[in-house]
Order: structure tokens, then sequence, then C-alpha cells
């Protein structure tokens, strides 16, 4: 009969325009328009310089909803990994706003299994002159940690941005020529930083570094940065007493530096070591501290 054909047709063009396993939520995150994107802004931007992330660059993202506390899992993103491919910031899943405002806690360099959120532990590499570590990265660069957070962000078609900060401290040490010091200094000189902990606790909601009250004060050899520039990161922490704090050996003689020292989060401090013929009467300077420093 002519109205069962009717009536078939209609259920039949009913059924061709519901789409086949797709749920609205489907087609919008299809699209990409609710993807969340991240700007990151290394310290060094900061001081006009050129230096910055690098290809192959990794770093670590959590996201919250606005003012839950921040924990080892169970938030809106975990740990996402995000690496740099020169131009932009890849995560390894694509991710998808929802509704509501978020807090975005993000640190650098990856950690793949964090053990803690609010007591990270963290340690800087003993030998910072190496160029290459089990994570790819060099010494000193393994140790540089940097943090970011934006707050109370929500859903936008513009990159999440985030600037990130030095956490640690870092020594410059400069070699000078004393008057009665004969020839030029040595190329391949070695600088150590001695009776610093290297290892500390991190907590990724404010960044805050603390150094291991039961850790052991070690020595870190420095990364030769050019013929009479050294440097070294170190854990913040207080040297209260006047011990040996910095060493130069040049030519198989050690040149001892000793003196109390205060190494500030996110400070480079600068010591120049003036070198003299009699190692018993080296020299030093503590110079300015800067914020945001280039490398």
């Amino acid at each position: 009969m002519k109205y069962i054909k009717i009536t078939c047709c209609v259920i039949l063009l009913y059924i061709l325009l519901i789409p086949c396993g797709c749920s609205e939520t489907d087609q919008v995150q299809e699209s990409d328009e609710m993807l969340i994107t991240f700007d990151m802004q290394h310290p060094a931007l900061a001081r006009a310089t050129t230096s910055a992330f690098e290809k192959q660059d990794q770093i670590g993202v959590y996201m919250t909803g606005h003012g839950i506390p921040l924990e080892v899992a169970g938030n809106f993103l975990n740990n996402e990994r995000l690496t740099f491919d020169g131009t932009k910031w890849n995560p390894a899943r694509k991710l998808y706003w929802d509704e509501g405002s978020f807090d975005v806690f993000a640190y650098y360099p990856y950690i793949p299994s964090p053990s803690g959120v609010d007591d990270l532990p963290f340690s800087v590499a003993l030998d910072q002159s190496v160029t290459s570590t089990d994570s790819g990265l060099d010494g000193y660069e393994a140790s540089d940690f940097l943090w970011a957070t934006d707050q109370n962000v929500t859903a936008s078609d513009s990159p999440v941005s985030l600037s990130f900060k030095h956490r640690m401290s870092k020594m410059v040490v400069r070699l000078m020529k004393g008057k009665d010091y004969d020839g030029d200094i040595p190329e391949d000189a070695e600088v150590y930083i001695h009776n610093t902990v290297p290892s500390a606790t991190i907590d990724l909601s404010v960044g805050i570094v603390t150094r291991n009250t039961h850790g052991t004060a070690q020595t870190i050899k420095a990364k030769k940065v050019n013929k009479t520039q050294y440097t070294a990161i170190v854990v913040p922490q207080r040297l209260t007493n006047q011990v040996p704090l910095v060493e130069v050996v040049m030519k198989g003689v050690s040149y001892m530096v000793e003196s109390k020292f205060v190494f500030k989060p996110g400070i480079q401090h600068t010591l120049s070591v003036t070198i003299s013929k009699n190692p018993e009467q080296v020299k030093i300077e503590i110079g300015g501290e800067i914020e945001d420093w280039e490398d």
C-alpha cells in the first residue's frame, strides 16, 4: 500500500540524517576548533637575546580546574609532554578545552614519571661539563630547572602563554690574571664548585625549590663557556660557614677560594677569581646579581 511506502521513506531519510557513531562533541573535536595550544617564553626572552628553547626540547604541562589543588594524577591534564619543533610546541596527543576555567603549570626539562608534584625530587648534575646525558641534554642544561604558570584561563583560539623562570641558582666564575702571573690562562683549566648539596625537592604548584636537608654536600664540575669563563647550576642554598667554595685547577696547580655564600633561586651570581703566581694569594671579587639569565 502507498502509506507503507511513504512511512519507509521517512524512516530511511531520518536514519541518513543521523551521523553514524559520532556525537556532537566528536564533531567539534574533529574540527580542531577547541584544541589547546601553548606559547612558551624562555627566560632569556626577557633580556632581548636570541637564546631560547631549541628543537626537541620537551616540557611537562599540568592543568587543574581553577583553584583546585594540583595532584600527581587526576588533573584535567597530567604531565602532558610537549616537544618543540623549532616553531611550535606539539603534544604527544591532541588536547581539547572543556568548559570552565583552569590553572596551568609547566616545567622543564621533562620528567617521564614524576613521583610527586609538591615534593618532586630533582638533582643538578655533578659534571656539568659533559656534552650529553641520558636525557639527551648536556649536564648543564639538564640541571637548569625552569617553571611557569598561568592562572584562571578559559577556552580560547589564542595559545596559553607561559613565561618561564629559572628556579635554580647559577654561578659564573671568571678567571683573571694577576700582575705577577706569567703567561695566559690555559685552555684546559678546570673549575669546581665545592660544598653544595646537589639534590632538592620542587613544589610544581608554586615553583619553589627546597634543598634536600638530608643531602650530602658534593662537588660540581663547571661547564666551560670560553677560555676565562665557567658556569654551573646550583641548588639554592645558604653556606653559613667559611668553606672551600671554588677551585681552579691549571697546569697541575690548584687555586682554592674559601667563602660564605647564598645561592638565591633564579639568580645568576658572578665570582671573579684573580690568579696569582702564588696559589695561596688568590683573590676573589663577588659581582652583581642577574635575573632571567641568557642561557
